[in-house]
């Protein structure tokens, strides 16, 4: 009994330090995991929050109110904030204001956020809202948004943190036309101190410019006091120039930079590659060709209606933009029924007899010669400008092409300085900005001297149209007089590419916005 008891004694002994051995083993087993789960949320805070983005141009100025390059506004549209923006939906949404209202159609009141602080430390108030505008719409200004708020009447500071927006007419592109980048709210204080903003930038924004090394690089670090929570993700912006489109294919792909912008063409060459992805949106934008109507013979309207007769559309699309692009007018399809059906349009049916027919009613039977005028640093731009010289020369017209640099093209689309001119427009948010912005008499983007009075009473009447319906059937016309009168040949409206690399994490791209990077973060 004894050493029966004895043996018991010594088995359960024996396997209670089995079982604590084992106990033990397990919560080191437990242990170690949790070491290594903190080990991976450690190492993933521990990533350098810095965005590399390689552009394709260099900024022409960072003046929100003087400068439309879209080189100038992937940058400035970070650094500022305006009074509202879209969302994702493209619905207004509160930005700078945090409310709105209107006693009657004529009249907007904002009430902004209080406390906000543009980078240098000065508080927001509605005087800067009221000074902003003010300057947009001053002469001196020269500012190309100007003609978005020619129905501003009157600007009153209600309050510390109330501004007042008295309109002449009822306006239904105002609200949208607020949400523009360039519609930015600035400091009086630094555009004194400097004379402009095309060197310096003290915005609102998610991101504070820090530096500019020409033809190098951009430097935005985040603004720790952003009034929205929670953004931006980011500590750091580096925006690299890289002309050269094999130079950005090499840098996204070595993983030099994150981010970059490429044709449909570089897309192809990249789309398998594990590590980056490649996303495409139907965009906004248009490709044109814009013409100095007071410049013989481009001053008759059968010659433009002949160039564009000769001009075989699906051809660019197909060679330039590598299948990847839609026929568009003025308003680019992606704007669904603001958008009408230009290929059903005389003009687009690519006659060339009837192309000859007219120039010979216009006294140019025989052709003419003609400059053709391109940015240097797009290919599709000269791409197009190449296949435009072959297309015409079908009906006589012997084209040469002229190359220039990104700084010069800017001042040559502004000063009218080119008889054709090859460039891309964007259709905007809202109708007006392609109808009435780039083509009434007093547009603020209008650099071809068009002018046609039936046409500007259209686009007025639809600017203060509120209903929906009666609208569209006014800006349908107004397309429609425009393709007839052909001061731009409007193209095609291509797919855009965003190559990322798979360590960006949240990026989306979207047609109103493809550069939204406040909820963007790396792992």
């Amino acid at each position: 009994m004894f050493k029966r008891k004895g043996f018991l004694v010594s088995l359960l002994i024996l396997l209670g330090i089995l079982l604590a051995a084992c106990t033990s083993e397990g919560e080191n087993d437990n242990s170690d995991s949790q070491n290594e789960g903190a080990d991976d949320q450690e190492a993933a805070e521990d990533v350098e929050q810095v965005l590399k983005i390689a552009n394709d141009q260099e900024p022409a100025g960072l003046d929100p109110h003087k400068t439309p390059a879209h080189s100038s506004v992937r940058i400035y549209s970070q650094v500022y904030s305006g009074l509202v923006t879209f969302d994702e939906n493209m619905e207004v949404v509160p930005d700078l204001a945090e409310e709105w209202n209107q006693p009657d159609d004529s009249t907007y009141v904002f009430t902004l956020r209080e406390g906000v602080q543009f980078h240098n430390g000065n508080e927001v108030t509605a005087e800067d809202v009221k000074y902003s505008f003010e300057r947009i719409l001053d002469e001196e200004t020269a500012s190309h948004i100007a003609s978005y708020f020619s129905n501003v009447e009157s600007i009153e500071v209600v309050g510390d943190y109330e501004v007042q927006f008295n309109l002449s007419n009822p306006d239904a592109t105002f609200l949208s036309n607020l949400t523009n980048a360039s519609a930015a709210i600035v400091d009086q204080e630094v555009v004194e101190e400097n004379g402009d903003l095309q060197q310096v930038a003290v915005g609102t924004g998610p991101f504070k410019f820090e530096e500019w090394v020409a033809d190098n690089r951009v430097n935005l670090v985040k603004n720790e006091d952003y009034f929205i929570e929670g953004q931006p993700k980011l500590d750091e912006v580096i925006y690299y120039t890289m002309k050269e489109e094999s130079a950005r294919l090499s840098a996204i792909r070595t993983g030099e930079v994150d981010l970059t912008t490429l044709t449909a063409q570089s897309a192809d060459l990249i789309s398998n590659e594990e590590e980056i992805d490649v996303k495409d949106y139907q965009s906004l934008e248009y490709s044109y060709v814009g013409f100095n109507v007071n410049s013989e013979p481009l001053d008759d309207p059968k010659v433009r209606q002949a160039l564009s007769l000769a001009t075989d559309r699906q051809a660019i699309t197909d060679i330039v933009w590598n299948g990847d692009a839609v026929v568009s007018g003025p308003v680019a399809p992606s704007m669904g029924d603001w958008s009408i059906d230009v290929e059903s349009h005389e003009l687009y049916q690519n006659d060339i007899e009837q192309a000859k027919a007219l120039l010979e009613e216009a006294g140019y039977a025989d052709g003419f010669d003609i400059t053709i005028t391109t940015a240097s640093t797009y290919d599709d731009m000269v791409d197009t400008a190449q296949l435009l010289q072959q297309q015409w020369e079908e009906i006589g017209v012997s084209a040469e092409i002229k190359q220039i640099e990104w700084g010069e093209y800017i001042d040559t689309w502004s000063n009218t300085s080119a008889d054709v001119l090859i460039g891309r427009n964007g259709s905007g948010t809202d109708p007006d900005r392609a109808l009435n912005y780039f083509f009434h008499t007093d547009g603020s983007a209008n650099v071809w001297g068009f002018t046609n009075s039936e046409y500007d009473s259209l686009v007025e009447e639809g600017k203060v149209t509120v209903d929906q319906g009666e609208r569209q059937e006014i800006y349908n016309e107004a397309q429609n007089l425009l393709l007839d009168l052909s001061p731009n040949l409007f193209l095609v409206s291509p797919m855009k590419y965003v190559a990322v690399r798979d360590s960006v994490v949240d990026f989306v791209p979207y047609p109103h916005d493809g550069e939204d990077i406040v909820e963007v973060s790396k792992q």
